[in-house]
């Protein structure tokens, strides 16, 4: 059997085989997955339903291996999707019939529904310019924090920027050496936020997991990189990577900042939103282990969605896609977070 595998865009996986020869009210449980000790203001999960791993036309096993089972000029599309309640609280339990599907506003039928916790490769980029002088110790215990989520099959690997970006870590799954390295940073220099992006995503290229996401720990926006904000968001759409960011943030009453700084909200939020993944602002220090706890335990409870195509036209173009949630009885309004949409391929 002859088997190629293209990915497009972070949870986006698209598949082609051929035979060889062949041309509060909510009800809630414990959550799913339990945070390490979480501080007070981190969320817990609503629990729907009782969880199950996978559904629909593809069997568990063969949706973690990506078996070769798709028949000829068969495309799946793979999408992670994260739901929360009005408390921000993750929403597991759910199964297939509560989700709607489109592309390009033609709505899809689902094929394959699964909502397990599979290995994650994961980068921390993490700003050390001269800004985070009084900030580093705090970030590092939000990196630690995250951490602690991990499973023994993660992979990590740590980026850090200030004048120019620097990959401090490779891919390991020893967590301690990371944290080791951290340790040992010193906030100096400018910004150069967007090519501490470009490296991560770059380097992300190496990873063994098939589920990828970048954590940027930054205070501001951009004053020192050589990549351009619009080239940096075109590459994040054709990655096969979800980013979260916290932006940690003086309080606007006392904010006396450049207008790189003033912009970096909206610049984090940006990137973070089209790839599924969230902008977390944070203007109190002590917050900043909880925020980084959530991110994790987040990646833990995503639903991963796949559907065909109903017109598979291999023009390159980017395909828009939309989730809609059909609302469980007894549940308050639930808010789906996605990918925004992927590149076709080409050929």
């Amino acid at each position: 059997m002859r088997t190629t595998i293209l990915f497009v865009g972070t949870g986006l996986l698209l598949v082609a085989a051929a035979l060889a020869g062949d041309e509060k009210t909510p009800p809630q449980r414990l959550p799913d997955v339990k945070p390490p000790a979480p501080g007070p203001s981190t969320p817990r999960n609503t629990t729907a339903a009782p969880r199950r791993k996978a559904t629909a036309d593809e069997p568990a096993d063969e949706a973690a291996t990506r078996t070769p089972s798709i028949r000829v000029d068969t495309n799946l599309v793979l999408i992670n999707v994260t739901v929360t309640d009005p408390l921000n609280r993750f929403v597991t339990g759910l199964e297939s019939e509560h989700f709607k599907l489109f592309e390009d506003k033609v709505e899809q039928r689902i094929a394959t529904f699964a909502s397990e916790d599979a290995p994650l490769s994961v980068g921390l980029v993490f700003d050390a310019s001269g800004s985070m002088g009084a900030k580093l110790q705090k970030a590092r215990l939000a990196a630690a924090q995250f951490f602690k989520t991990a499973n023994p099959e993660d992979e990590f690997f740590l980026v850090q920027f200030n004048d120019k970006p620097e990959m401090t870590h490779p891919f390991t799954t020893n967590t301690e050496e990371i944290q080791n390295r951290l340790t040992f940073t010193q906030a100096k220099g400018r910004t150069a936020l967007l090519d501490g992006i470009y490296m991560a995503l770059n380097h992300m290229k190496k990873a063994r997991n098939t589920r990828k996401a970048i954590l940027v720990l930054s205070d501001g926006g951009d004053n020192s990189s050589r990549y351009t904000e619009s080239e940096i968001k075109n590459l994040v759409r054709e990655a096969d990577v979800q980013i979260y960011a916290i932006g940690i943030f003086e309080p606007v009453s006392a904010r006396s900042r450049s207008a790189e700084e003033l912009a970096g909200p909206g610049l984090l939020n940006e990137i973070a939103e089209q790839t599924g993944g969230r902008h977390f602002p944070v203007e109190n220090l002590n917050d900043l282990p909880d925020v980084a706890a959530k991110i994790g335990i987040e990646l833990r409870n995503q639903y991963v969605i796949g559907y065909v195509p109903n017109t598979v036209n291999r023009d390159g173009k980017y395909r828009r896609v939309q989730v809609k949630i059909n609302q469980p009885r007894g549940l308050p309004p639930l808010r789906p977070f996605w990918r925004q949409g992927y590149y076709a391929p080409a050929q």
